[in-house]
């Protein structure tokens, strides 16, 4: 068995050895883009697993250990976490937890330290956690290098690409399923050309991107008229399924398209507010300049993703992060940035500005920062875009699936009423 290591403030590191040793456990959020992460990581040594337990035992579960006021994504990855520890037939002795650090003042900072208070509480603070973040906290048997988190960004630009694509291609599908099984594909695809050292520069990206377009127009559909819903919100509850009830299946079984804005732009916002940051408090020049070089390239990457949807001949290419920079100017400033900051608004607008009228804004009950930028800013949208048509849907423990179905059809009932009217508005050539 490793040695347990401490550091000089008591916070137990992940070790060379446990690196050997240690299975590590990362959360779920993004299923094809988390896949990917997982198979960089092994590439470079480790041993990981992601989770996919869930269900309404992971709620319990996080309720033991998270105040229900603090935060419901955090309660939910903690959940997630203990459960797999306790019932998913792990040997806690023998597995490390890795979460992400945001290192802003949203409570995802802290979720790292909600997670160790937990351990402690659950007899289990033996158990290493890895911070994921640049410079926030150290372990020797860990090293985000730069050639791992190049690679990191390509595995995020894939499952951009594949959410995207999958999202604007299931719901017009002749025959169910056949979406899902192009999706299983690309991503198991992917992960066999990243054993084999491919798919990892540029070049090769953007080449594949086109490979993965061609395919997904080979799928047969029909076209129709469908409503169109953007999904926006708090990170966590945007893009994980146990975080908001399975939103995008029900959107689905309502005879809408989801659209749901990608990972790519939250990173570079993140980044970007380090830039801000400087210019705003002052600071190091050079880290500056390190932060811009980094988010120019993931900008660059990002707009070869979008030049592939345009060169498809039939896929909506998304938005870019300028394109947000753009639409925000007016409402709200670079400097409210905790949370998901000006970027929610943003997205809202973008969405607005490229035919997607209708939105669910999801936040968990107890974020103020996303109760601010998000419900708190649906008037201010509606007053200049009166056709826009936006339903804020809280999450936590104890809201009920059926009332968060109940505003998202009464929200779906007023589109389809829009739309009518839209149609109506429209001369008729004789």
């Amino acid at each position: 068995m490793a040695e347990l290591i401490y550091d000089d403030t008591g916070r137990l590191l992940f070790t060379k050895e446990m690196k050997e040793e240690y299975t590590i456990l990362i959360p779920q959020m993004l299923p094809i883009h988390f896949g990917m992460f997982r198979k960089m990581l092994q590439l470079e040594g480790y041993r990981v697993e992601q989770l996919n337990n869930g269900g309404r035992a992971v709620v319990d579960e996080g309720l033991k250990y998270v105040h229900n006021d603090t935060c419901y994504p955090a309660l939910l990855v903690i959940g997630q976490f203990l459960d797999a520890i306790k019932h998913g037939g792990y040997d806690p002795h023998k597995v490390a937890l890795m979460i992400t650090q945001t290192g802003g003042g949203c409570r995802a900072s802290n979720y790292i330290h909600l997670l160790r208070k937990a351990l402690k509480k659950a007899g289990m603070d033996y158990i290493p956690v890895i911070s994921l973040s640049v410079g926030m906290e150290k372990n020797p048997g860990f090293t985000l290098t730069v050639s791992l988190i190049r690679k990191l960004v390509y595995a995020m630009m894939y499952g951009d690409l594949i959410m995207n694509v999958g999202n604007q291609v299931r719901p017009y599908e002749n025959n169910p399923g056949d979406t899902d099984r192009m999706v299983e594909h690309w991503t198991s695809e992917l992960i066999h050309r990243f054993t084999d050292g491919k798919g990892m520069s540029r070049k090769q990206m953007r080449a594949i991107f086109r490979e993965i377009l061609d395919d997904f127009k080979t799928i047969p559909y029909t076209p129709s008229e469908k409503i169109r819903v953007g999904v926006v919100g708090e990170i966590y509850v945007k893009f994980s399924a146990l975080g908001n009830n399975n939103l995008e299946r029900f959107l689905l079984s309502e005879g809408a398209e989801p659209v749901v804005p990608g990972l790519t732009d939250f990173m570079i916002f993140k980044i970007y507010n380090r830039v801000v940051d400087v210019d705003i408090y002052g600071g190091s020049g050079l880290k500056k300049a390190v932060c811009n070089m980094a988010m120019h390239y993931i900008e660059h990457c990002q707009h070869d993703m979008i030049d592939a949807f345009r060169d498809s001949g039939r896929f909506k290419a998304p938005g870019d992060f300028a394109t947000l920079q753009h639409l925000i100017k007016g409402y709200l400033g670079d400097g409210c940035k905790m949370g998901e900051g000006w970027l929610l608004t943003a997205e809202m607008l973008e969405l607005i500005h490229s035919g997607t009228n209708n939105i669910v804004c999801t936040q968990p009950f107890g974020c103020l920062p996303n109760h601010i930028v998000g419900k708190g800013m649906i008037r201010a949208i509606k007053d200049n875009y009166p056709n826009s048509n936006i339903v804020a849907i809280d999450y936590d423990p104890s809201a009920t699936e059926i009332n968060q179905e109940n505003r998202i059809k009464l929200m779906l009932a007023n589109a389809k009423g829009l739309a009518a009217k839209a149609r109506e508005a429209v001369p008729v050539c004789k």
